[in-house]
């Protein structure tokens, strides 16, 4: 009998991405929907919206069209939606729900049933009452999809919420907020306020499938190993008789199969799984490693590396070797010197290297440092950004732009009466625009111009010219609105025509899948897509050229798995804090940041000298900062 999954109270089903956990959730609802209607019966699906259900309703879509999937004997209930808000609003779960599913499948319209933003505060006890009474009518939730919150909602239950509770109005955690600012502009745009289904209607439906991707690791680990408790309100899913939480690899890294799968069972000890062993149990004693005893081994479960390894102190020797092999000041290679153990090769130097920025400042922010190595030691760098990143321009920053452009001209006499028609007609479409209406292309055109002036000062900040910064623009991403496009064929063209002219020895590009807009997940898919190609396409280059991986803003990587490790002086972290200023339309409060409020160069510094810390508390070098590298073998 398997114990892999032994500390799990709720069955998880875990998929390589989140496209398979969607289509499993499609296929799953598909013969729902059919089973009750060759019974002629309808079908109850309980909704939910955000970011992590849109690929199941495209799967969903996807079956309708091409496999007959026919939703004319399925009843919808949404489990929420803000308030107050209009229906129309671009941010609405109305018009969410409308615009990925509802209008694309033949659904009957008077099947449909989301709460009403729009519902008089003193109506919406009464309105919420009938809300439960529609579900109880039709007999309850057959299949209730969920989401979870970073704090563990579900729906809009927010931590303390009641195990009893039933659809309300509710006021949104703050963290909750933050975490959906990214469909606003800014956060001041979020309400404060939402109706939801309760915990007690959600526990009602006969069956729950709760989806989750990439960083909530930390709360699915305590949703489904955790104790029961309000608060946090997706544990008490450990009491329905029928729940299944279908998550990434990423989602399911904190769960102890994953974390520290020798608790779980027989492992096999490769060197990877004994660096992890042996670091996790030295972070959790708060020991060098070179100060573990054969007890500390025992006494951590790690009794049966000892068997198969021997001493503690030689198994201590490997680890520590690995880490302090990682670390190099030399991210190009150190010219005329052979060090076999060194992360990256000597030769050829110096190197063409391509950094790959999936936003205009991710270069800077995620690897600064290495950046402005990487220069200073010789090599040819050139940095391609891959996208334009024009929604993070806030419209106040557009403004202040044009007031710079106008004033130039007048300030030197210039006549451009085209530009300026286009100038006057941006500002009159900013000074109308509504909060939900999208950017004209003019707009998004100016946007884009400030983003890429700001990287390519980086670039001469770091002591490029200005021939070896490349703005892609990839296509993908040019929708105006959070949601991009998935990867498509020009985008790989792009990618290919400008790896093919540039012929690299080195790469770096952005591997952390933990974006909130999935933009740098989409680039990397780009990347990985146009080195497969080129690879088997035969050309030569491609055979000597390595890729690095790097995290963007969002996270890093666990320190059993970097290989390559850049340390930083303070003068150099303050270089590199200075680069990521140049970034001023990104300065302070930036739109759709996700859930971490703190400025870009706020997370790069706390991110760094956290690396730089855990080598230390490890028994490492203490460096005031370090940035992080994994190499991908494709």
């Amino acid at each position: 009998m398997s114990t892999v999954d032994a500390f799990e109270k709720i069955p998880v089903k875990i998929f390589t991405t989140p496209k398979e956990g969607s289509k499993y959730a499609a296929r799953e609802i598909a013969h729902l929907i059919r089973s009750k209607a060759d019974q002629g019966l309808p079908c109850v699906l309980g909704l939910a919206t955000g970011s992590t259900p849109i690929s199941l309703y495209a799967e969903l879509v996807r079956m309708h069209k091409e496999e007959g999937l026919s939703f004319k004997n399925v009843i919808t209930f949404n489990l929420d939606e803000y308030y107050p808000i209009e229906p129309e609003t671009l941010q609405s779960y109305h018009a969410f729900m409308h615009r990925n599913l509802f209008s694309k499948v033949d659904v009957d319209p008077a099947n449909i049933h989301i709460p009403d933003g729009r519902v008089a505060k003193d109506k919406i006890k009464e309105y919420c009452q009938k809300y439960e009474q529609k579900i109880e009518a039709v007999g309850g939730i057959d299949l209730q999809i969920l989401g979870i919150g970073n704090n563990g909602h579900i729906g809009f239950n927010e931590p303390g919420s009641s195990r009893y509770s039933k659809t309300r109005l509710v006021t949104l955690d703050n963290s909750t907020r933050v975490a959906n600012a990214r469909e606003f502009q800014n956060i001041s745009q979020v309400p404060r306020m939402a109706i939801t289904a309760g915990i007690q209607t959600i526990m009602g439906a006969k069956r729950i499938l709760l989806m989750a991707w990439g960083l909530k690791a930390g709360i699915v680990q305590k949703a489904v190993e955790g104790d029961v408790t309000e608060h946090i309100p997706a544990s008490i899913l450990q009491q329905h008789n029928d729940c299944t939480f279908v998550i990434d690899e990423l989602a399911a890294t904190e769960l102890t199969r994953f974390k520290s799968p020798w608790l779980a069972g027989e492992v096999e000890w490769t060197p990877k799984m004994m660096r992890r062993a042996v670091i996790a149990l030295a972070l959790k004693l708060q020991k060098p490693i070179l100060s573990l005893t054969t007890n500390d081994y025992i006494d951590g479960g790690l009794g049966d590396l000892l068997t198969e390894h021997g001493d503690a102190y030689e198994i201590n020797l490997q680890v520590y070797y690995q880490l302090r092999d990682s670390i190099t000041g030399w991210p190009g290679g150190k010219p005329n010197a052979v060090i076999p153990a060194h992360p990256e090769r000597s030769t050829p130097y110096p190197k063409r290297v391509v950094i790959f920025s999936p936003h205009p400042d991710d270069d800077i922010i995620s690897m600064g440092g290495t950046f402005m190595r990487l220069h200073d030691q010789g090599h040819d760098v050139h940095v391609a950004y891959q996208t334009s990143g024009n929604i993070a321009v806030t419209d106040e920053f557009v403004t202040r732009f044009l007031d710079f452009a106008v004033g130039f001209e007048d300030m030197f006499g210039i006549d451009a009466k085209k530009s300026r028609e286009i100038l006057q007609e941006a500002r009159a479409f900013l000074f109308n625009k509504k909060p939900s209406q999208m950017d004209t292309s003019e707009i998004r055109a100016i946007k884009g111009l400030i983003r890429r002036c700001e990287a390519k000062a980086t670039c001469r900040y770091v002591g490029l010219t200005d021939d070896h910064a490349h703005f892609m623009n990839l296509p993908f991403y040019e929708t105006g609105a959070i949601e991009k496009k998935p990867m498509g064929e020009e985008d790989i063209q792009i990618t290919m025509e400008l790896l093919r002219k540039l012929k690299p020895h080195q790469i770096y590009a952005a591997g952390d899948l933990a974006d909130p807009h999935g933009t740098h997940k989409v680039c990397l898919d780009i990347i990985f897509e146009s080195m497969r190609r080129l690879k088997a396409a035969g050309d030569e280059w491609i055979k000597d050229c390595w890729l690095w991986l790097y995290k963007g803003a969002w996270q890093e990587w666990d320190i059993s798995e970097i290989e390559m490790a850049i340390p930083m002086s303070p003068e150099q972290v303050m270089k590199k804090r200075f680069g990521i200023f140049i970034h001023q339309s990104q300065k302070d409060m930036v739109p759709f940041q996700g859930t971490d409020s703190r400025e870009f160069w706020q997370r790069a510094e706390d991110r760094n000298s956290n690396t730089a810390n855990l080598y230390a508390e490890l028994g490492l070098t203490r460096y005031a900062a370090m940035e992080a590298f994994v190499r991908w073998i494709y």
